[in-house]
């Protein structure tokens, strides 16, 4: 009986226990739900390097029936900007909210270090109870923390347990990466599944009046848009497991490019053909707020790619950090739209550039920082593909239409401003125009406050910017030291003088005795760009920073020596930091000796050390080779290409 009465007991406990756990489980269900309700699950779907050549954004060409149909269902935004030309520039302020020249992330392939308390979006998202997924692009040129994304060897939202948890998910398509430039088998590969009604007849596509016609670039203009179309489907497929989970109304779906057109004079600059993006946001109906986001609609609202990121956590109900620069642009509260956009190129790959630019819904402005380098500075990457060859090739034989041969000039102006109502592929600068001295004025006035307000670090040269991250903790504390406001105008002005002429060389001389290496550097650069070998004392400074205490202003005195026809004390200096040092000092003297042409003959034999790989930079110090290869290849009248 004992037995017995246990047994019923046990069977009693049990059953308690089970009915505990439905009960539970039904109140853990009903929360769950409640949850998916209270907060919206949100998708992006990004590409690479397309500008938008969709048919929502009245492409004829265009075949993007997915994303079309997205369009029809959300709001599509006619003037979304992204804040450089290229990738990892880009993507380190989409998931920070900054721009990449306020966190030192704005030279193509660097590694920088973020203070504390700047992170990863999506690190607010998780501890907000967010599941948050990247399949599986990162590229932020930092090290983001572990806690950024949920692991897991099946990015998807998908990989969730608790399938009430809202969820963040991230897919990028990396078809179109460069794609027009790209191998015939990868692009074949990648299209394979096409149809014929698919395809593309590259003599009837228009081309953009800065491109030759040829037939190599109408194959390169006809493969971007078949990737595209190919892309179009696996969006459409991403939207599909959507519907299929039941999941699509409970979704806001953002698709974006990275920035523009993966080809000359579109990736890498800040033209509109670089910079200027598709944007569409699907908001269903439930999640919309104050008429936010109706079925076919269009806005031309101002939107930077580093609005992203704080729209998102505006959306999902998630505090926005104080120090983010970009602004939610839908959700509630989002304040007023943005007056202007703005972008920064600098370091591309192995050439520097500094240039900026602001753009109004009308008008655009460009200052070119350094305007005695020429608009196609050469790179391996883009000079490997067809159209940059084609450039070239008709180049040499003078046969480039006119708005393509305006970029082979050897300088740049200091200012460029395009009216990109009437001018929409930039090809007439007004800065000189009468007519639109306001608007110059106006937008100088915006870009001046922009680099300032944001502590923009593309003055100060790479080398010197990693000196003072290692001493500082980062590179976003450099101008936020007590001075730092007084420090940047003092760079912007002495930088500004660099390219003025010899007008300012007294002004130069005297920077040359600047306690900062940074203002030392531009001076020797301004003396170097002036370049007369009659002015004594400009040569006798020049000689006397050959052994400057930084790198950096060395090689800058030793280019300008050899521009006013003094190599010999120069080139062994050159030749000492090209091989010695840290990985970007390497590189500026690298550059010198390229830039330098015949007058670095006497030393080709030392300059075949600098082909040597080195352990431990970045990509072995790829950049330094590539650049010395060239300089190599010139002065031995041969054309191989390293990797």
């Amino acid at each position: 009986m004992m037995v017995r009465r246990t047994d019923e007991s046990q069977v009693v406990i049990m059953k308690s226990i089970v009915v505990k756990w439905v009960l539970f489980g039904a109140m853990f269900v009903c929360h769950a739900a409640v949850r998916a309700q209270d907060r919206p699950n949100i998708l992006w779907i990004s590409t690479e390097d397309i500008s938008p050549h969709l048919g929502c954004y009245g492409d004829a060409h265009a075949i993007t029936p997915h994303l079309d149909q997205l369009a029809s269902e959300g709001v599509r935004y006619s003037r979304a900007f992204t804040t450089a030309g290229v990738c990892a520039p880009c993507r380190s302020g989409i998931i920070t909210g900054l721009y990449q020249s306020s966190l030192g992330t704005q030279h193509m392939r660097c590694t920088a270090t973020m203070p504390e308390f700047i992170k990863p979006f999506p690190v607010a998202l998780r501890k907000a109870g967010y599941y948050c997924t990247n399949a599986r692009k990162t590229d932020y040129q930092f090290q983001h923390p572990r806690e950024t994304w949920d692991t897991g060897n099946q990015p998807h939202w998908r990989s969730r347990k608790d399938k009430g948890q809202p969820f963040f998910a991230v897919f990028n398509f990396t078809g179109t990466h460069e794609g027009p430039v790209g191998s015939v088998s990868s692009w074949q590969k990648i299209t394979k599944d096409l149809l014929p009604s698919q395809r593309q007849d590259p003599a009837a596509l228009d081309l953009p009046p800065y491109y030759p016609d040829t037939p190599e670039v109408r194959e390169a203009w006809r493969r971007n848009y078949e990737l595209i179309t190919a892309m179009d489907a696996w969006a459409g497929d991403l939207m599909q497991q959507l519907r299929d989970d039941g999941l699509y109304d409970d979704t806001i779906i953002f698709f974006w490019s990275d920035h523009g057109v993966g080809l000359p004079r579109a990736k890498r600059w800040l033209y509109d053909s670089g910079t200027h993006i598709p944007l569409i946001v699907r908001i269903p109906e439930k999640w919309r707020v104050n008429g936010q986001g109706a079925p076919g609609s269009v806005t031309d609202q101002l939107v930077s790619s580093i609005d992203l990121g704080p729209t998102v956590l505006r959306l999902a109900g998630v505090e926005i950090p104080q120090h983010v620069q970009g602004r939610p642009f839908l959700g509630p509260n989002i304040g007023r739209p943005r007056d202007y956009v703005y972008g920064a190129r600098d370091r591309m790959d192995e050439r520097y550039d500094i240039i900026r630019m602001v753009r109004g819904k009308r008008y655009k402005y460009i200052r070119n920082y350094l305007p005695l380098k020429t608009y196609y500075q050469y790179m391996n990457t883009p000079e490997k593909g067809q159209v940059m060859r084609e450039i070239r090739r008709l180049a040499a034989s003078g046969e480039l239409p006119a708005a393509a041969e305006a970029l082979m000039s050897p300088t740049k102006p200091n200012e460029e401003l395009y009216d990109t109502q009437t001018d929409p592929h930039e090809i007439h600068n007004l800065a000189n125009d009468p007519a639109h001295r306001d608007a110059l004025e106006r937008l100088r006035a915006a870009h001046l406050q922009w680099v300032q307000g944001t502590k923009d670090l593309g003055l100060i040269p790479e080398p010197i910017i990693r000196e003072r991250a290692s001493a500082l903790g980062s590179e976003y504390a450099i101008l936020r030291q007590p001075g730092g406001d007084e420090y940047h105008q003092r760079l912007a002005a002495i930088a500004q003088a660099a390219s003025s002429g010899k007008a300012e060389m007294a002004r130069l001389l005297q920077a040359m005795a600047d306690p900062d290496d940074a203002i030392r550097y531009w001076a020797a650069t301004g003396i170097g760009n002036i370049s007369d070998p009659k002015h004594a004392e400009a040569k006798h400074a020049m000689h006397s920073a050959l052994s400057d205490g930084s790198s950096t202003v060395r090689t800058a005195a030793a280019w300008a020596l050899c521009r006013m026809q003094q190599p010999d004390e120069a080139l062994p200096v050159l030749i000492h930091e090209m091989t010695n040092g840290t990985q970007w000092e390497r590189l500026h003297a690298a550059i010198a000796l390229d830039e330098i042409d015949e007058l670095a003959r006497p030393v080709i034999g030392p300059m075949a050390a600098g082909l040597e790989y080195q352990e431990g930079f970045n990509s072995q110090g790829k950049y330094r080779v590539r650049v010395i290869n060239r300089a190599l290849n010139d002065l031995n009248g041969t054309s191989n290409v390293v990797p």
